[in-house]
C-alpha cells in the first residue's frame, strides 16, 4: 500500500489512491465518511457511456476477469490497515474518519463481471474477522441494465443479508435523453422490469445526476416524464427507499465535458421537493 500521507478529499476519487488493483479509498460526499470502493472494472470498460463519467480512457465493454484471491488479499489488508493501522490518522481529515460502507462501483458496471456472485460471497466472509463493521452498510452502484442475469440476481440477494442497497442509475425518462447522457438505448420498459426484479431482491435507491448541457438544466418535458415514471412506479407498488439526486462535482473526462456544467442548487432542491410531493424520500448532493 502507498505511503502517500496526503489527505484524502471529497474531489479526489482515484481508483489506485492506495496503490492496489480492486480496492481503493474515497471520501465520499453523499456517505459522508470513508467509502471503501471495490473496483471490478480495473480496464476502464462499461457497457455504457455516461457523458458526466469520470472514467480516463473510459472504453465500451465488460469487466475482465477477477482475481478473487487478489481481491480478498487486498480487501482483507485494506479493512486491517483502516480498523487496527493508522490509515484513518494518515490519510482522512478528523472530520470524515468513520467507515460509512464498502461500495461496488468502480471503473465500469460491476454486475458485468462473471464473478460478481463469488465477490459478494467474498465481501461477506471478511466482514466476519471484523467485529467492528458487521453493521457496515453494503452498496452496489449499477445502471441496472444486466439485472435480468440469475449470477446477478444471486449476489443481490446475498448483498440484502449483509445490509445491502443498490443504488440504481436512472438519469433521464425520454429515450432520446438516455441515449444522449447514457449513450444507451436501454427502454423504460426495461428499466421498469429490472426495478422490478432488484426491488424484490434487495433494497433500492434510485440515483439521478442533473446538470446543465450548454447551460441548459433538463428540458420541462424531461422533468414531467421523470415524475410521471416515478409515479407510475409507486402506484405500482415497486418498494424503493427513495431517489439520491446529485450534481457533478467532478470534471466528466469524456469528450462532452465542455458543454457540461452543475444545475443550480435552488433547481436541484426544487426538483427534489416535486419528488418528495410523489410520497418518496429524497437525498440532495449538488
Amino acid at each position: 500500500m502507498q505511503s502517500n500521507s496526503e489527505l484524502l478529499n471529497t474531489t479526489d476519487h482515484s481508483r489506485d489512491s492506495a496503490g492496489l488493483t480492486y480496492v481503493y479509498p474515497v471520501i465520499s460526499r453523499r456517505a459522508g465518511g470513508v467509502s471503501i470502493g471495490i473496483n471490478l472494472n480495473p480496464n476502464n470498460a462499461c457497457n455504457w457511456r455516461c457523458i458526466y463519467c469520470q472514467v480516463p480512457d473510459l472504453k465500451r465493454g465488460s469487466a475482465p476477469r477477477i482475481d478473487l484471491h487478489k481481491l480478498e488479499a487486498e480487501l482483507h489488508s485494506f479493512l486491517q490497515a483502516l480498523v487496527h493501522g493508522d490509515f484513518m490518522q494518515t490519510h482522512v481529515p478528523v472530520e470524515a474518519r468513520k467507515i460509512h460502507d464498502i461500495a461496488l462501483s468502480g471503473n465500469g458496471e460491476p454486475t458485468s463481471a462473471k464473478e460478481f456472485e463469488s465477490v459478494i460471497e467474498l465481501i461477506g466472509n471478511i466482514l466476519k474477522d471484523f467485529s467492528a463493521l458487521q453493521d457496515l452498510k453494503l452498496v452496489l452502484i449499477t445502471n441496472g441494465s444486466l439485472i435480468h442475469r440469475p449470477a446477478v440476481q444471486a449476489g443481490l440477494e446475498r448483498m440484502a443479508q449483509l445490509n445491502g442497497e443498490v443504488w440504481f442509475k436512472f438519469d433521464r425518462a425520454l429515450s432520446a435523453e438516455r441515449q444522449r447522457i447514457n449513450n444507451s438505448p436501454i427502454s423504460l420498459k426495461k428499466i421498469r422490469h429490472h426495478l422490478q426484479i432488484v426491488t424484490s431482491l434487495c433494497p433500492t435507491w434510485l440515483q439521478t445526476c442533473l446538470f446543465q448541457i450548454n447551460g441548459e438544466p433538463p428540458g420541462e418535458l424531461e422533468t414531467e416524464a421523470y415524475l410521471k415514471f416515478i409515479q407510475s412506479l409507486k402506484d405500482e407498488g415497486l418498494p424503493l427507499k427513495g431517489v439520491l439526486l446529485y450534481g457533478i462535482a467532478r470534471p466528466s473526462l469524456q469528450p462532452e465535458a465542455y458543454q457540461l456544467t452543475p444545475v443550480s442548487e435552488s433547481w436541484l432542491t426544487a426538483h427534489g421537493e416535486k419528488i418528495k410531493a410523489l410520497g418518496l424520500a429524497v437525498k440532495v448532493n449538488p
